[in-house]
């Protein structure tokens, strides 16, 4: 069966996440990019000519001339991606919401809206339930949550499942790549590793309690516990590593084996419908004594995949493990647009078909 391409827009486009986006929807099989929008200073340029293009394949061919339009411009495309910066993100959202679009966004403004869906299409599908109870009408806002969150409650998702998880202790080592552009300076950067991202932290620990709760009547329940995150920039371009430590609530402690097999035989909802960004395996169990690396292991699954490896005992709160997600394809663009997939094969897009075949 051939489905008709869905248009979309991008917002942000000049950024890095937006280009992030516009090379991952380069060929979708279900959407099609027909508009762009970004900054006053881009407004009214072609696209080759407002961009910075940062990305290691060329700028795709259907964009090159779109003409980019200001942020706030009336918009053609139901379904929106929002790759703006949280300055100016939180109204442009809602005011696109409340005019019928559906905005798909990667921005912090409404991550812990109560009626606004924290989603991980593998690990709580059924929270896009809460567009239901927005008040913006035929339109609503759906949030990718935080780039290092993301990897870190994915790998949490299956031993939550099986065991229960009480506690997390989690310290990353983030891609400069999450600081967008400019990014930080190669004065600050190279040679250097640094201990402080601002908000990051707050994100990780606030974050993961509402992608792992429990949707009811009147809202999402978090799940009770407790997070301690310590964040770090370094010299990497692609990729955040997360060294884990994690309590399970197990009465009977499993064995490596039983939380080997938890890990690695996790399949969500985006595998049963095959939807086009979903990786086969959305986590990656890797047993190399030093894995997994940024270099060698952020690609796997194009992008989607989080790999996990080095899983032992922890003498404090019983299992460690380090984990690594691509932070602008799984952590940002590419979850995002495996959210607008899973809310398109879910009948929640304007303007799409009501029923799409999975796999197609």
């Amino acid at each position: 069966m051939t489905r008709r391409r869905i248009p979309v827009a991008v917002l942000g486009a000049t950024g890095v996440v937006g280009q992030r986006f516009l090379s991952l929807l380069e060929g979708h099989p279900w959407f099609r990019v027909s508009e762009l929008a970004a900054s006053e200073r881009s407004a009214g340029k072609p696209y080759r000519e407002a961009v910075r293009w940062l990305q290691s394949t060329p700028i795709p061919e259907e964009v090159q001339g779109l003409p980019v339009k200001r942020v706030g411009d009336d918009l053609d495309a139901s379904l929106v991606f929002s790759a703006l910066s949280s300055d100016v993100a939180g109204p442009a959202e809602e005011e696109l919401a409340g005019r019928g679009h559906l905005v798909v966004s990667n921005a912090k403004n409404h991550r812990m809206d109560p009626r606004v869906p924290l989603l991980i299409p593998e690990v709580n599908p059924e929270h896009l339930e809460l567009l239901d109870r927005q008040p913006w009408g035929s339109g609503g806002i759906v949030t990718n949550p935080n780039c290092s969150t993301i990897g870190i409650a994915l790998a949490l998702k299956p031993l939550h499942d099986a065991f229960g998880v009480g506690a997390l202790h989690v310290v990353t080592l983030q891609a400069v790549s999450g600081a967008g552009v400019p990014g930080v300076s190669s004065m600050e950067m190279v040679d250097n590793v640094i201990p402080f991202i601002s908000g990051e932290e707050e994100k990780i620990e606030h974050e993961t309690g509402k992608i792992l709760g429990v949707l009811q009547a009147e809202g999402v329940t978090a799940a009770q516990l407790r997070v301690s995150a310590q964040c770090n920039r370094v010299p990497v371009l692609d990729g955040h590593l997360a060294s884990v430590s994690v309590q399970l609530e197990a009465t009977r402690g499993p064995s490596e084996a039983e939380v080997m097999e938890a890990l690695s035989g996790f399949r969500g909802r985006p595998q049963e419908l095959e939807l086009p960004t979903a990786p086969r395996s959305p986590i990656v169990v890797l047993d190399g004594e030093a894995d997994p690396q940024p270099r060698r292991h952020r690609d796997l699954g194009g992008g989607m995949s989080v790999s996990v490896g080095r899983l032992r005992p922890c003498p404090i709160l019983g299992w460690r493990f380090v984990l690594l997600s691509h932070n602008t394809v799984r952590g940002a663009a590419g979850g995002a647009i495996l959210c607008a997939e899973l809310a398109a094969a879910e009948g929640r897009v304007p303007g799409a078909p009501d029923s799409w075949p999975s796999g197609s």
